[in-house]
Formats: C-alpha cells, structure tokens, sequence
C-alpha cells in the first residue's frame, strides 16, 4: 500500500467515526487497551472501604477517561474516614489525584488554561462550577469556592467513577482540569495541598503586612504547616519559626525554609510559649502567623504570637472543629491585629502552584520527602489509619 493509499484509509476512518458519533480520538484509545470496568474504593461504613467494581460509562463528546496514577490522603478524607461530616456515605473519596488521559470526547480540545490537551497528556481537577453568576472561573472575589463541587467529594451517582481512589476517574464535561504533563507523579500528587498554601498566602498579602523581611510564625507542621513554610521561603521570606509538638517534624521544617523552631511541649502555659516563640524572633513578636492546625485552643494561643499591628491568617478549620475563646479586647482590639480567613483555593491559585512547585524543586526544597508513605489501592483501609496515627507526613494511594 502506498501512501497516499494509506492516507485515504486513515481520512476514511476518521470519517467513519464522526458519523457514528464518536470521537476521533475513540480508536486510539481502545487500542490501549481500556477495560469494560474499573475499581473504585468506595467508603461504605464509618473506617472502611470496600474494593467495588463498576463499567466504564460511554463518553459524551466533552468528558474525559484518565487513568488514576495516585492520589494523596487529605485531612478532610481523614475526617470522612472517622466521621463522615458530610453525610456522603457509600462516597468515592480521593480529591488530590493525578493521571493520564485514556479516552476522550471529540470536544475536549483545551484545559482551563487554554493548554492543548491529548491522549497521553498527564491532568489533574479542581473544581466543578454549579450554575451560580456570583462564581466565575477566574474571578472569585464575590464569594469563595464554596459553591463549587470537587471530585472526590461527589454523592454517589450511577457514574460511581467519582473520586481519584480508583482506577479510573470519569471527569464530566464542563469540569476544570489542567494538563501538567511537565511536572512528575510526586509533584502531581502534592498538587491540590500545595494549592491551599498558595491561597493562604496570597490572602494573607492582602493584608499589606507580609513582606520580605516579615518575621513569621507558623504554627502546626503537619503536611500543611510544612507546605506553608514551603510557600513563604520560596517568596523569600526567610525569618520563620515554626511550632509544633512532634519533634521529628520541627525539623523536618527547617529543611523546608523555617529558620528555628519552638517545642510547644517543652513549655507549661500561653505566657511561657509565647516567650520562647519571642526568644527565636532575638526578643520581637511576630509580624505575621500562619495558624493551620484544626485546633480551636491553637487558634487561641495564636494571637499572643503576634505583635500590636500584625496580621493573621487562619487556615486550619475546613470543618467545624469547634469553637476557640479569645479576648476581643487584648487579643485583637487593642493589637489592631489584621485576620484573613482561608478556605481551599481558586483556579488562578492552582495555576501559580505549577510554578511554586517547579520553584521549590529548583532552590533544593524537599517536597517530594513530604510523601512518607504509599500504599496500593488493595491496602486503602491501612493507608487511612496509617494517617490517622500520624506516624507519617502525607500518605498517598499509588497505582501500580
């Protein structure tokens, strides 16, 4: 056969497919073999999960089939996994996953960025807009994501391919999804966290109090706390303390840019923590702090951190941990402290994380050490009470 023989064949085909209604890629990947059905972990009682098996839906012309590479345990899965305050059960969970593209619908052209996408192309979600004007995908400074949905988060639905704890994840058309074919599956699992701290940090600058030379507190050194020192060293700032009462984590911390770091169960009361946080600043009060434990008494002791005229941002809370008591007059009123909530991340933030993560790979930061653990998707059930001991940093399910 010769080629032009071989190119009629292939604009024939390709003209076969399109009246069939499929798309033109539909051939490419069947031929990778894609089975009729995949795996999904699916919590189905309160510290369990069940190995479930569902067919692989047809795809409409704007969905996409990836194939789950891994995906990292966030706090919130750990709150589902003990409690389900949500209320979602049987629930496909798994939010901060990664993959390659399998299959997709003709229309699928673009990621949210406007980055080609193909087969082959390595993705990850953010979050699913409802029909609310008051949300736009770049633009969230009427409200925050809270009236987005995020895969791995979904009620359970006859698609069942919800969350990225499975084999294969179905993302709908109208989904936000970007191509990061250039980063590795490490960086890609660390994606979705590293966003919060992106976020965190660009609120906390609204406060026109963080700069270059702001001494700052970090409080809480779980995967978290570490990414935020990550974050803030990365912009330069590099006066930075960081408590917590796990050892091996504080110094874990140095190596990721806090300059000391105070033991929290090295000192008996507030006044006593307080002094040694001011100790590691040669005497000063923090101009800025970062509290991310979920922690309401953590919250409390915070603000004595902080000097008259400094900023706060709180970011620990992304369920109700309770109340935190605090004196309005000595804590904030009379300290003119500036507060910034946090909560999650917009679409802009996702896309600053690429190039935070490709800058902390590149200044030595330790990121990838922050996975301690991996475990198949057989293991699931271990995996999440191995992070609910916090014997290890962040825990992530990985696809062999």
């Amino acid at each position: 056969m010769d080629t032009n023989q071989m190119n009629i064949e292939a604009i024939v085909k390709q003209v076969l497919a399109e009246m069939s209604g499929q798309s033109a890629t539909a051939p490419k990947a069947a031929s990778t073999g894609i089975p009729k059905t995949a795996r999904v972990a699916m919590l189905t009682a309160l510290e369990h999960y069940d190995i479930k098996e569902f067919p692989i839906p047809p795809l409409g012309d704007g969905d996409i089939l990836v194939k789950v590479e891994g995906c990292g345990i966030c706090g919130t899965d750990a709150h589902e996994f003990k409690r389900d305050p949500f209320g979602l059960i049987p629930v496909a969970l798994g939010h901060e996953g990664t993959g390659e593209i399998v299959a997709m619908g003709k229309n699928v052209k673009k990621d949210s960025a406007g980055k080609d996408l193909h087969i082959g192309d390595k993705v990850v979600t953010c979050m699913i807009f409802k029909d609310d004007p008051d949300i736009t995908m770049y633009d969230l400074n009427k409200q925050n994501v809270g009236g987005a949905d995020v895969y791995g988060l979904l009620p359970d639905d006859d698609i069942h391919l919800n969350g990225w704890f499975s084999d294969y994840i179905f993302i709908r058309e109208g989904s936000t999804v970007f191509n990061v074919s250039d980063l590795d599956l490490d960086s890609r699992i660390l994606i979705e966290p590293c966003a919060v701290l992106v976020h965190a940090v660009e609120r906390a600058k609204t406060t026109g109090i963080l700069r270059f030379n702001s001494r700052v507190v970090v409080q809480g050194c779980g995967p978290i706390g570490l990414i935020c020192i990550a974050v803030l060293r990365t912009m330069g700032i590099e006066n930075i303390v960081a408590v917590d009462g796990n050892a091996q984590r504080l110094e874990f911390a140095k190596k990721m840019g806090a300059t000391k770091s105070v033991n929290f169960m090295e000192h008996k009361g507030i006044e006593a923590l307080s002094a040694a946080v001011a100790e590691q600043f040669d005497g000063h009060l923090a101009d800025f702090a970062f509290q991310c434990t979920g922690n309401p008494k953590a919250h409390a002791n915070i603000y004595k951190f902080i000097r008259n005229g400094g900023g706060l941002c709180e970011l620990g809370f992304f369920i109700n941990g309770g109340d935190a008591t605090i004196n309005p007059h000595f804590d904030l009123c009379s300290k003119e402290i500036t507060l910034v909530g946090s909560w999650v991340y917009t679409l802009r933030d996702y896309a600053t994380t690429f190039d935070f993560l490709k800058r902390a790979n590149a200044i030595g930061l330790p990121m990838k050490e922050l996975i301690t653990d991996r475990f198949p998707l057989e293991q699931i059930n271990e995996g999440h009470q191995k992070n609910l001991a916090m014997t290890g940093l962040k825990i992530a399910i990985v696809n062999q």
